[in-house]
């Protein structure tokens, strides 16, 4: 129960990457963190990239802040290209990072950092298919599994999942 006490939030939208949600929820809740599933909106229900699972959001991004999260975490799928859309996802995700709370990034969840505009001199990582998004906003591209820079926790693919769930338990404990 290294994570007792500790509050993670993690993002969900339409073709979220269904490894990517659920281990780190799984390994975070496991750990005693309480997780919060966030979106554009509470109470809606989005479906995996795969078709095969759901999960229902508890809250808008709109009705939580940054005080209220130790670490908000975002998977990857398609979804990231929807959630980077919302103003309020993106809102939260500047908020935490102003407060050096811990961000955490699997495989397309990057282009969330891009658009929140944060990753600008930082080392990070994702799919190679968002490499040239990131290194135009200004991060600096590293084919690694999974590492910490500062507050954000990058992850590459969904191979590299237990990795990335070292640093996140890592990062927040």
């Amino acid at each position: 129960m290294r994570l007792k006490g500790k509050t993670a939030g993690i993002l969900v939208g339409p073709g979220y990457e269904d490894l990517e949600f659920w281990v780190p929820y799984m390994r975070i809740k496991e750990e005693g963190a309480e997780v919060i599933v966030i979106a554009t909106r509470g109470g809606e229900t989005y479906t995996s990239k795969s078709g095969g699972l759901t999960v229902e959001s508890q809250v808008a991004a709109n009705e939580i802040g940054a005080d209220q999260l130790d670490a908000l975490l975002v998977p990857g799928g398609w979804a990231p290209d929807k959630l980077r859309r919302d103003p309020n996802i993106l809102q939260l995700v500047r908020e935490m990072n102003a407060q050096d709370k811990i961000l955490g990034f699997i495989c397309h969840a990057g282009w969330v950092a891009v658009s929140a505009g944060i990753c600008k001199g930082k080392r990070a990582t994702g799919s190679t298919g968002i490499k040239d998004d990131l290194e135009n906003a200004g991060a600096i591209w590293v084919d690694q599994p999974a590492f910490r820079e500062g507050n954000m926790v990058w992850g590459r693919v969904v191979a590299d999942i237990p990795d990335y769930c070292r640093e996140l338990i890592s990062a927040l404990q």
